[in-house]
C-alpha cells in the first residue's frame, strides 16, 4: 500500500468582522439588485411562489435564500426556505477574501460555477449570469 504524502497548507479562516462586512455588502445587494428584479411584487399563484429573498451565513458559506409560500390547497400558506446561490469562502487564499460561486441544481446538489473570485466579482456574476438568476 502506498504511503500518503502529507502536505501542509497555510490557511486563513474568515473572521467575524469579515463575515459582518460581507453580510452587509450582500444585504445591500439583495435590497438594491435582487429584490427589485426578482420580487418587485409578490404574486400569489396556485403553486409555490417566492415572497422574500435574504442572505445568511452558515459556517464559512454565505447563502442567498428565497422564502416561498405554498398556494396548493392542501397546505395553503405554508412557508419554506430554499437556498439559491452560495458563496463558499476559500481559506487557501491569504491575500484577499475569495469565494467559490456555487449554484444549486434541482437535485439539491451544489455545483461550483466560478471558482476563486472576489466578492465584487461574485456579486456581478450573480447579477449577470442567467443560470444564477433563476429562483425556481
Amino acid at each position: 500500500m502506498a504511503k500518503r504524502e502529507r502536505r501542509w497548507v497555510r490557511t486563513k479562516a474568515i473572521t467575524k468582522e469579515e463575515k459582518e462586512a460581507v453580510a452587509a455588502i450582500c444585504e445591500r445587494f439583495v435590497a438594491e439588485v435582487l429584490k427589485p428584479r426578482i420580487l418587485p411584487e409578490i404574486r400569489r399563484t396556485q403553486f409555490n411562489y417566492p415572497i422574500e429573498i435574504f442572505g445568511k451565513w452558515r459556517g464559512s458559506k454565505y447563502s442567498f435564500i428565497a422564502r416561498y409560500r405554498s398556494g396548493f390547497s392542501d397546505n395553503l400558506g405554508a412557508e419554506f426556505d430554499s437556498a439559491l446561490i452560495r458563496l463558499d469562502h476559500l481559506e487557501e487564499c491569504l491575500e484577499e477574501t475569495r469565494f467559490d460561486v456555487m449554484w444549486r441544481r434541482y437535485t439539491g446538489q451544489w455545483w461550483c460555477l466560478y471558482p476563486s473570485v472576489g466578492l465584487e466579482e461574485a456579486l456581478r456574476l450573480i447579477e449577470t449570469e442567467p443560470l444564477l438568476q433563476a429562483i425556481s
